[in-house]
């Protein structure tokens, strides 16, 4: 299968409030006040962690037949170590997450071998943990200057 592009923008509004759109779909992101923002929504680092367990959550759905899982429920609790002053320039520390653990919540009357092998597939199929995990090439593709 030929490699797909996914596309999205994300459009600054007023202070840190952010208009994310992709496919005719629409989110609004923002900060705490503590980070400059108006609380009006998760910011980008706390959307990242939902989009993590929501992934991981797709591929449970997606291959629980696979594995003879009934799945009756499925939740992910992620939390993430990040220090704020990295982003508010405040300290020589990196900006961004330094570790995310997360913990998948399964209710399910399938056999325990079943559900220990589908949990230990999970991972290996969800496409933005492989790219936390594995890295990204992030390049700039370029700069528009509007009048």
């Amino acid at each position: 299968m030929a490699v797909e592009q996914f596309n999205a923008t994300a459009h600054l509004q007023q202070g840190t409030v952010v208009k994310v759109q992709a496919r005719g779909f629409e989110f609004t992101l923002d900060e705490p006040p503590e980070l400059g923002g108006t609380d009006t929504a998760m910011n980008p680092v706390e959307a990242l962690l939902g989009t993590l367990g929501a992934c991981q959550a797709i591929v449970a759905r997606s291959y629980a037949c696979k594995f003879n899982v009934e799945l009756d429920a499925f939740w992910v609790e992620l939390a993430g170590d990040l220090d704020p002053d990295g982003f508010m320039n405040k300290a020589d520390v990196r900006c961004g997450f330094t570790d995310i653990r997360y913990t998948y919540h399964i209710k399910s009357s399938s056999p325990e071998q079943n559900i220990n092998d589908f949990i230990d597939f999970i991972g290996t199929k969800c496409p933005v943990g492989d790219s936390l995990i594995q890295g990204v090439k992030l390049s700039l593709a370029g700069v528009v200057c509007h009048a």
